[in-house]
């Protein structure tokens, strides 16, 4: 007696149900696709759930009108015209110079920070134009360790000056930072005046440098480049300091105003001379180097 199952006629191979049949591929229209983890992001001030491409195109800024952190790629782009730029390679340095020991070893956290920033360290240079005037722009990236100032950092901030005293164009950055990066000890502090220096021959190119303070800017960051712009910007609600509010208390044993250290506050008090929304910084970014380029601009065209 046969095997039953022999009798049976063998399914073709990769041969689908009748609808696929039918029409081939329907079945790939409703495979079931996975959401990406990060589709809808929450609003810190708010709590608000907020559809991710919505906020993308609000340039990271909540309805409540909270600026929420940017990486540099994005900051590149929201400052050039038509997000067109040129990136200029950041400097190598060694790293872990002091072989700094830590829970988890510190060319770890470089390998993680870059993988999951895309970028070397926590500067980025990049040049094009904004609002029509050349300009090279440094961005900090908080994402980056804290946007910690390093040995790479301070190179970088060094070869964004050199250029732009070569281009003959101003010098703008984006600060975005914790302070001084404690893995690398006294050289991290070095670069504090490394970075002033740097200032220093921007200005004596009669180049202009233009400082746009984002949240947080602290530490040695604020102690150095963070305040010596010739114009201080900052985006609305960033906190910027020296040092924490709890530790200026516990200090000075007294109560600190509300908004202490907070853009608004500085801009009240002079610290900082304009807070502008992160729509209309290229604007205004445009119009202050335009007119603080006039001279040189006629000169150069002559």
């Amino acid at each position: 007696m046969a095997d039953s199952k022999s009798d049976k006629p063998e399914k073709p191979q990769g041969q689908g149900g009748w609808l696929s049949r039918i029409a081939p591929g329907i079945r790939n229209a409703f495979v079931k696709r996975e959401t990406p983890d990060n589709l809808w992001v929450k609003c810190p001030d708010s709590g608000e759930m907020i559809y991710r491409p919505d906020l993308e195109a609000a340039l990271w800024v909540t309805p409540s009108g909270h600026h929420m952190r940017v990486g540099a790629r994005d900051r590149l782009a929201i400052t050039f015209d038509d997000a067109a730029f040129e990136r200029i390679a950041t400097p190598h340095v060694v790293d872990d110079p002091l072989k700094f020991p830590d829970e988890r070893p510190y060319h770890e956290r470089l390998k993680a920070a870059r993988k999951a920033t895309g970028e070397h360290d926590a500067m980025a240079i990049g040049v094009g134009k904004v609002h029509g005037q050349e300009t090279v722009v440094v961005v900090q990236d908080f994402a980056f360790m804290g946007g910690s100032l390093g040995m790479a950092a301070g190179e970088t901030f060094i070869k964004a000056a050199h250029e732009a005293i070569a281009r003959q164009c101003p010098l703008v950055i984006f600060t975005a930072s914790g302070g001084a990066r404690m893995q690398e000890g006294t050289l991290s502090l070095m670069q504090m005046a490394r970075t002033t220096l740097a200032v220093n021959e921007v200005r004596a190119a009669g180049l202009p440098y233009v400082v746009v303070l984002t949240d947080p800017t602290s530490g040695g960051v604020t102690a150095s480049y963070a305040m010596l712009g010739d114009i201080h910007l900052a985006e609305p609600n960033a906190m910027i300091a020296f040092s924490g509010r709890r530790v200026i208390e516990q200090t000075i044993r007294e109560t600190l105003p509300p908004g202490f250290q907070r853009s608004e506050f500085l801009e009240q008090r002079g610290m900082v001379d304009k807070v502008v929304n992160r729509a209309d910084l290229p604007r205004v970014l445009g119009s202050i180097l335009t007119t603080l380029m006039m001279g040189r601009n006629r000169s150069s065209a002559a």
